[in-house]
């Protein structure tokens, strides 16, 4: 179904008034959650706070899921999501186990939010205090001032229905799609970001600037829609903030918050079958044999091998191998962790760098699949907020670059030495980091074969399915298993989707079931 199709489905059914309705089914008091990334620790703190005896299954030898934290030389590594966004959603999960969240976390602002180094050598900070925001505005372009204006209230109308209405709202049902399908139409979902920042800024530079944000939970501007315009206005809200001691502090404090409720983790329990009895789920079994008996089971694992390799084929009926195969998978990426024996001062906790080409390199990563030459690079520094991440006089990385999934056919292991060389020759061609590396000290590579094969994420994609207005809402897989009575997803591939806001919002929609 392209987009106007579902357009033309969407206006037809909203005049439907009949709703089908839905009874929650009826649950026990043991709950099984599968994996530890950041919905599941949302999810399983939600449950047993409710009085569910609930158990985390993690596969890895650390929680965290995608949120893994390597080590090296002293220097510390998070693997995965590195911005915190919204972080009352965090103060709010503190609040229903009964805690503090400062007793677990300290969480501090970043300042600048980015900074965008654009291919011509000019930069653009993206902050928080509209004055100083709308300087740098006037400062690459004063003509598009009174059109960002204008943007930036469009975002806050998508926000104020897309986040604050909707996150937390279950699509169980096609009638909760069609009674949201109006204010959609209103808010022009069917556009993609990068189409409706253009309609108000005419300066290439910014349309970049105000569209890239969908690449952080693996959208392309050019596809996704315009409802991840939402992101802006959040981030301008709320800020961009970081847990001192890196985003596995964060993992790690919302795991003793768990314990301290009563509930269990489990390491190195990676399981091998959801057992399913009637259309119920029974429980879960370890690849050890071990049995966990469950009333019910929240699975944060990769959605699509989640029902690909843990529920046989005969219990599946909607979400068979084929539709699976079938869907948009997201992006994958290519990171390199690396640490150096001196400090970069000049450099920001976050930088954006981009290569000479932005809708053509989309095009090469989202349709064509291939590996250009050129690329963008997102370069994480942690180092300028936490100098406690790395040995003394020494700085700590990660630069991670948007590459197709394992459907594009390259052979990682061949080709990722070089392609490492030319990303790390490239920030010190741009004055980014100078003589990076002659002051390597600690390196490693993940590459979208470790993502498939030590994230076990389908297609070795980083976010799972790619966010375009037909993957979204009620079209993604549900929080609610319509295959398996008592199984509920939570994580990126379910709603509302990726990012650190939309997978702990996602074990907030499982209010409706449990």
């Amino acid at each position: 179904m392209d987009v106007d199709d579902l357009m033309s489905v969407l206006r037809s059914a909203s005049s439907n008034q009949t709703s089908p309705g839905s009874k929650s089914p009826r649950l026990g008091r043991t709950a099984v959650v599968i994996g530890s990334g950041f919905g599941g620790l949302a999810a399983a703190i939600r449950l047993q706070a409710k009085g569910y005896q609930t158990t985390i299954l993690e596969m890895r030898d650390q929680p965290g899921g995608r949120a893994y934290v390597y080590r090296d030389q002293g220097f510390t590594y998070d693997a995965g999501p590195t911005i915190i966004t919204v972080p009352f959603i965090l103060d709010e999960l503190a609040e229903i186990a009964g805690k503090s969240l400062d007793s677990y976390i300290k969480i501090v602002p970043c300042d600048p939010f980015y900074r965008i180094f654009f291919d011509d050598g000019e930069t653009f900070d993206y902050v928080g205090d509209p004055a100083r925001f709308e300087a740098e505005i006037l400062r690459l372009n004063p003509g598009d001032l009174e059109g960002y204006r204008q943007y930036a209230a469009y975002t806050k109308r998508v926000f104020d229905r897309a986040f604050t209405d909707l996150a937390a709202h279950s699509f169980d049902s096609f009638w909760e799609m069609i009674k949201v399908a109006p204010d959609l139409m209103r808010l022009r979902a069917e556009q993609p970001v990068f189409q409706r920042v253009s309609r108000f800024i005419r300066d290439p530079r910014l349309r970049v600037a105000l569209s890239f944000e969908p690449l952080l939970i693996g959208g392309n501007p050019l596809q996704s829609s315009s409802i991840y315009a939402m992101i802006h206005y959040l981030e301008k809200t709320w800020g961009v903030h970081f847990a001192m001691g890196g985003t596995g502090a964060l993992v790690n404090g919302l795991v003793r918050m768990f314990e301290d409720i009563g509930g269990t983790l489990k390491l190195d329990a990676r399981v091998a079958e959801i057992e399913v009895e009637g259309g119920k789920v029974r429980g879960c079994r370890l690849g050890s044999g071990e049995f966990y008996p469950a009333d019910v089971v929240v699975a944060n694992g990769d959605v699509a091998n989640t029902y690909r390799k843990l529920i046989k084929p005969e219990h599946r009926r909607k979400w068979t191998d084929r539709r699976l195969e079938r869907m948009r998978y997201a992006m994958s990426l290519f990171v390199i962790y690396f640490g150096t024996n001196r400090t970069y001062e000049h450099l920001p906790h976050h930088a954006i760098v981009l290569g000479p080409r932005y809708e053509g390199l989309l095009g090469d990563i989202f349709d064509r699949k291939v590996l250009a030459k050129d690329f963008s690079l997102y370069l994480h520094t942690p180092t300028r907020t936490d100098p406690s991440l790395a040995p003394p006089g020494c700085e700590c990385f990660y630069v991670l670059s948007p590459v197709p999934h394992l459907g594009g056919g390259q052979d990682w292991e061949a080709i990722k030495d070089e392609y490492a060389d030319r990303i790390l020759a490239s920030l010190e061609k741009e004055h980014l980091v100078p003589d990076l590396r002659k002051h390597l000290v600690s390196q490693r590579i993940f590459t979208p074969n470790d993502f498939e094969t030590e994230l076990d994420a389908y297609m070795g994609s980083a976010f799972q399915f790619e966010p375009v207005l037909t993957q979204s809402a009620w079209f993604r897989p549900h929080n609610k298993s319509e295959d398996v009575e008592n199984l509920f997803f939570v994580g990126a591939g379910t709603h509302p989707g990726a990012g650190l806001p939309g997978v702990i919002s996602s074990a907030k929609v499982l209010e409706k079931f449990i």
